[in-house]
């Protein structure tokens, strides 16, 4: 069915409920003429007469009923979609899929979640928590989080934080047994905790700067886990030592129950990123997550 075989069941439908056709014009926007026209076309189409008309009345046929008892649910279901479809952009609504790592979801999301769902009831957000470096696009998300440095190319990024500022940290524990660190080097003779990537299976560098000059040490580690929150677990037992972003630790560094060391040496690395591919029609739900998301650091 093509797009004038569907207007000329509205058309009919509406002389129909209004039993006249300058009243049906008069709310389709268009002349009595024009309306007389597309209910012929219909006729012509049909093979049957749908409307009895005379100088004071219009009516339906016995055909007439017929099809309107059979077109009225389809057209109020077309009509109903369209609606609904239309609600998407004036009202935010629908789901969203959202790619991140354990830490972005800590330290960004959900702080803020419990406030955007209230705001946004109709929309359903679905966080995959994922420390590798996944395509967003064709993995069937809608957005990713990540670190400035491990963006997508040819994506759309707004900042989420700003520059994340890294620690060495330990336990009071565990240097009652070691003296801390005072120059990064001095980490040879510790116990330390490194992160393995787990798209490369490489492990995190510990960065660390010296007046303009930035380097990496590769230390020897006794212990490497692919999560950040168990890192943290494991110094909080008083493991050993683990470079890890500060705001992540905020509350124990706070309480004394970690202790940062080195921090004159160690810079900081670029904030978190909410990415998605351009469209030229963003979904309600997305957009209204990006500007909820982004708002903190606009602000």
């Amino acid at each position: 069915m093509n797009g004038k075989e569907i207007a000329e069941l509205i058309t009919f439908m509406e002389v129909a409920r209004s039993q006249s056709f300058r009243r049906a014009a008069s709310h389709l926007g268009m002349s009595p003429s024009a309306v007389s026209h597309i209910i012929r076309s219909l006729e012509t189409r049909l093979g049957v007469r749908v409307l009895s008309r005379t100088t004071r009345s219009v009516s339906l046929t016995q055909a007439g009923e017929r099809l309107l008892q059979r077109i009225a649910p389809a057209i109020g279901d077309i009509r109903q979609a369209v609606h609904e479809t239309a609600a998407f952009q004036t009202s935010p609504q629908g789901r969203i899929k959202i790619n991140l790592p354990r830490i972005a979801a800590q330290l960004v999301v959900l702080p803020r979640l419990q406030a955007f769902l209230e705001r946004y009831p109709h929309i359903e957000i679905d966080l995959v928590i994922d420390d590798t470096l996944t395509d967003i696009v064709s993995q069937g998300f809608d957005a990713g989080i990540r670190s400035g440095e491990c963006l997508q190319q040819d994506m759309v990024a707004r900042q989420l934080t700003p520059a994340l500022n890294m620690a060495v940290v330990g336990a009071p524990g565990y240097f009652a047994r070691r003296p801390p660190p005072q120059v990064p080097t001095d980490l040879h003779e510790h116990v330390c905790i490194n992160y393995r990537w787990s798209d490369s299976n490489a492990l995190s560098a510990w960065t660390f700067q010296e007046g303009k000059r930035r380097f990496e040490l590769r230390l020897d580690h006794a212990l490497t886990l692919n999560d950040t929150t168990l890192i943290a677990s494991a110094v909080l037992e008083g493991t050993g030592l683990a470079y890890l972003p500060a705001n992540h630790l905020q509350t124990y560094l706070d309480s004394g129950e970690l202790v940062s060391v080195l921090s004159s040496w160690i810079p900081s690395i670029p904030g978190f990123y909410l990415y998605y591919p351009h469209r030229e029609h963003m979904p309600s739900a997305l957009r209204a997550f990006v500007d909820f998301m982004v708002a903190p650091c606009s602000n």
